[in-house]
């Protein structure tokens, strides 16, 4: 049996800016992760896990032994990670075999509703590492990472892909995305052996940052569940009737990212804490000048609380529900902050940040 495991995720900032190519974001791994087990089969390989209820996912192959076959075919970013990695591995020569697969999240609270902390992204990059392992393909942390981002575009071109560098490299990073339709395309002309290294990489990247020993990074959970595919597109298309999108947002957003890394990097507190701070206005502004609702009644206490210790504190991700983060000057702060959370309805999360996973070659 081979068994992988990769982190969730959240967004510190640059949200929104990062799904258009090149745009920066600063996110974390959280020591929270999805375990794919993966063992020889024949005949057929099947996926077991909650998200399919009880009956597995049941997959074939075709005549050729090349393409998948899927009974009742969910749209779904496992599959589609099977597919990706098929490709090279037809690619690279390797015989096809079949596998089962059982997967088991700790990204979900007891009643199985999601923490918003990128289950996806951790699914699609544990199956890569477990198929890796599998079929021996020998890839690097970055190749694994490039797989994740052509297997989820296969799905949807919108996702920025910061989700897949922080489950794939862990720890905390600086992330830029890559152009992700003209890599589809790329991918759909000719295949995925070739989009591995094609030329639209050009302006992604991501390298490793530490932030001030001084802060403690806290998480609170609203309980409610947000859609960010929804939301970004809210965003990003708005309909007749809204107010046109903030024309300058991706511009301060790249500024503010930029800002809060050289904080990072001087090992700055205070100039951390203001650029929070900042970010977190720009997304309210996002939010008014769009009509979408990013900072809930629930997030919005979830900052305020936080902010009347002295932390800085935000939405992470999309918003719209799901988690906020706050970054805090000591264990006390901290402490009171929780309780004032729990107060409030919301919940501390008991998490960490992933250990980083290796080195990150350049895209």
């Amino acid at each position: 049996m081979i068994e992988t495991r990769a982190p969730g995720k959240l967004f510190i900032a640059g949200e929104y800016a990062v799904v258009e190519p090149g745009q920066p974001a600063v996110l974390i791994a959280v020591d929270r992760c999805i375990t794919v087990r993966l063992t020889e089969s024949e005949g057929a390989g099947r996926i077991h896990s909650s998200e399919y209820g009880q009956a597995p996912v049941v997959w074939r192959r075709e005549d050729d032994g090349e393409h998948i076959i899927v009974d009742e075919r969910p749209f779904d970013y496992v599959l589609s990670a099977i597919s990706t990695v098929e490709e090279l591995r037809s690619g690279r020569g390797a015989s096809p075999r079949y596998f089962d697969l059982e997967i088991s999240s700790e990204l979900n609270d007891a009643d199985g509703r999601k923490f918003g902390l990128g289950s996806s992204a951790a699914v699609t990059v544990a199956t890569i590492a477990a198929l890796d392992e599998f079929y021996r393909l020998g890839l690097t942390l970055t190749e694994r990472f490039k797989l994740a981002v052509l297997a989820t575009i296969a799905i949807s071109t919108k996702a920025s892909g910061g989700d897949l560098a922080a489950s794939t490299f862990g720890g905390w990073i600086r992330y830029s995305s890559p152009d992700r339709a003209a890599l589809h395309a790329h991918r759909e002309a000719h295949g995925v052996v070739s989009a591995m290294s094609c030329s639209e990489w050009a302006g992604s990247s991501a390298r490793r940052i530490t932030p001030p020993n001084s802060l403690d990074l806290l998480v609170g959970w609203t309980g409610s569940p947000a859609s960010t595919e929804h939301l970004v597109r809210r965003v990003h298309t708005p309909a007749p009737q809204k107010p046109r999108p903030l024309v300058s947002f991706a511009a301060e957003s790249h500024t503010l990212v930029d800002d809060l890394v050289a904080a990072f990097d001087a090992d700055d507190a205070e100039s951390s804490l203001t650029t929070i701070r900042s970010v977190r206005a720009l997304l309210q502004r996002l939010s008014d000048s769009t009509g979408s609702l990013i900072e809930t009644e629930a997030l919005y206490d979830l900052c305020e609380i936080a902010e009347a210790q002295g932390a800085a504190a935000k939405p992470s991700g999309a918003g719209g529900g799901d988690c906020g983060i706050a970054l805090a000057h000591s264990h006390t702060e901290a402490d009171t902050i929780r309780s004032g959370w729990e107060a409030a309805g919301i919940r501390p999360l008991d998490l960490d940040v992933h250990r980083e996973e290796g080195e990150i070659d350049e895209f």
